[in-house]
C-alpha cells in the first residue's frame, strides 16, 4: 500500500471562498495556461528524469472544463500512450471508500464507531496478532490507532501495541474494517461500495475486483521493480497479478475522472451527515510513524500540508505497479488526481511537486484559496 515500504464551519468557509472568487479579477487564458504548463512540466520530468513508464493527471477547478495531462507510455511494448479514460489500481485510496461505507453504516444504525472489534470479529485479532479485540474500536481501525502492526507478505509481523496510543499505518486495520462491513450487512464490501457510492455517483469505472485479476479496458499496463514481498527485481509487468489480498485496504480500480468526482462530493459533505463528516475529518498526528511527512490522518482520508503552508485533503495509494494520489482543498472546489503506472521512483516527491504546482502561490499565480 501507499508507504508500504518507506500517507460546522464548512458552509462559512465555502461562502468565504466564493465571495473572494467573485471579487478577484478573472485570470486571462495565458495566466491559466501558465499553471497548466507547470503541471505538464512535472509530468514530463517524472518520465524523463525519474524513469516512470507513464503518468497522467486530471485537474478540476470549480466549474471550469477539466484539464488533463499525460507523459510517457501506457504500454512499454506497443508504445501506446496514456489516455484520459484509463482504468488503474488505486491502492490505499481504497481506504477512503471503505471509511465512507463504514460511516454510512453508522448513519444507518448498523454499527457504531465505538463498537469493539471483538463485537464483530470475536477472536480474530487474538488468534492472528495476540491482541485484545475488546480494547480496540472501529474508530481506531479507521484512524490507524488500534495498535495493530502492518502485515507485510514474507516478513515477520511485529507485536501489537496498546490501542489508542499512537498512529501506526497498517492495512490490517482496513482489512478488518472491510470484514466488519460484511458482517454488518450480510453482503460483500464490493457490493456495498457499488451500491452506496459508485452507482449513486455514476462512477462507471470504479470497482473492487476481488479475485478477478483483469482490469476493465482501456487500462495502462502496470510495471514493477519489486516482487510480491517487496524485494527488488527487474522491471516486469504486474497488470494481471493477484492483488485480491489488498481488498478493503487497497484493492480498488478507478479512473481520474471518477476519483475527482468522488473526492469533490466527499469533501463537500454530500455523502455523510454533518456529524459523521466531522468524525471523518477529525485527525490524529502521524508524526514519528515514518509515514508521509506533514500529514494528519482521519477516518480513511488524511490532510497534508505543502511547503507553502496550504493544506490539502484526500489520500494516496501505492500498490505493486501503480501509484495514485488524489487531493483537494477542504471545500472540494479544486481537486487534482494523478496516477503513475510504475512503482520505483520517488513518487512522493513527484506528487508533492505536482500538487505544489497547482496549489502554492509561488508557483501558480492563481492557487486555490
Amino acid at each position: 500500500m501507499f508507504m508500504l515500504r518507506a500517507h460546522a464551519g464548512l458552509l462559512v468557509a465555502a461562502l468565504t471562498v466564493a465571495g473572494s472568487a467573485m471579487m478577484a479579477p478573472a485570470a486571462s487564458a495565458a495566466e491559466r495556461d501558465r499553471g497548466h504548463a507547470e503541471l505538464q512540466r512535472v509530468l514530463d520530468q517524472a518520465v524523463t528524469n525519474d524513469g516512470v513508464p507513464g503518468i497522467l493527471a486530471e485537474l478540476r477547478d470549480g466549474h471550469a472544463k477539466p484539464w488533463f495531462g499525460t507523459a510517457g507510455l501506457a504500454d512499454l511494448k506497443t508504445g501506446r500512450k496514456r489516455r484520459a479514460d484509463e482504468h488503474f489500481r488505486i491502492g490505499s485510496f481504497t481506504k477512503a471508500f471503505t471509511g465512507t461505507v463504514v460511516l454510512q453504516l453508522v448513519a444507518a444504525g448498523k454499527l457504531t464507531l465505538d463498537d469493539t472489534v471483538a463485537k464483530w470479529l470475536p477472536g480474530m485479532v487474538e488468534e492472528h496478532f495476540g491482541a485484545d479485540g475488546t480494547k480496540m474500536t472501529v474508530r481506531q481501525l479507521l484512524n490507524h490507532t488500534s495498535g495493530l502492526p502492518d502485515a507485510v507478505p514474507g516478513q515477520t509481523t511485529p507485536h501489537p501495541e496498546e490501542p489508542g496510543k499512537r498512529f501506526i499505518y497498517s492495512k490490517v486495520n482496513y482489512t478488518l474494517a472491510g470484514m466488519i462491513v460484511e458482517r454488518a450487512t450480510g453482503s460483500t464490501l464490493a457490493e456495498e461500495i457499488d451500491r452506496r457510492i459508485a452507482r449513486p455517483l455514476h462512477l462507471t469505472g470504479t470497482y473492487l475486483p476481488g479475485t478477478d485479476n483483469t482490469m476493465r479496458t482501456p487500462h495502462a499496463r502496470h510495471y514493477s521493480k519489486f516482487d510480491g514481498a517487496g524485494r527488488p527485481t527487474e522491471i516486469h509487468d504486474v497488470t494481471n497479478a493477484d492483488l485480491s489480498w489488498a481488498g478493503a485496504a487497497g484493492g480498488m480500480v478507478s479512473t481520474t475522472t471518477d476519483l475527482n468526482r468522488f473526492l469533490r462530493v466527499l469533501l463537500r459533505g454530500r455523502l455523510l451527515s454533518p456529524a459523521l463528516q466531522k468524525e471523518m475529518f477529525t485527525t490524529v498526528s502521524t508524526e514519528g510513524a515514518g509515514w508521509v511527512p506533514n500529514t494528519r490522518y482521519g477516518l480513511g482520508i488524511y490532510s497534508q500540508k505543502l511547503s507553502c503552508g496550504v493544506t490539502l485533503w484526500g489520500g494516496g495509494g501505492y500498490i505493486q505497479g501503480s501509484v495514485t494520489y488524489a487531493m483537494g482543498d477542504r471545500q472540494g472546489a479544486h481537486t487534482l488526481v494523478s496516477n503513475m503506472n510504475g512503482d520505483w521512483n520517488d513518487f512522493l516527491k513527484t506528487f508533492t511537486k505536482l500538487f505544489e504546482a497547482r496549489f502554492c502561490p509561488a508557483v501558480n499565480p492563481h492557487p486555490a484559496s
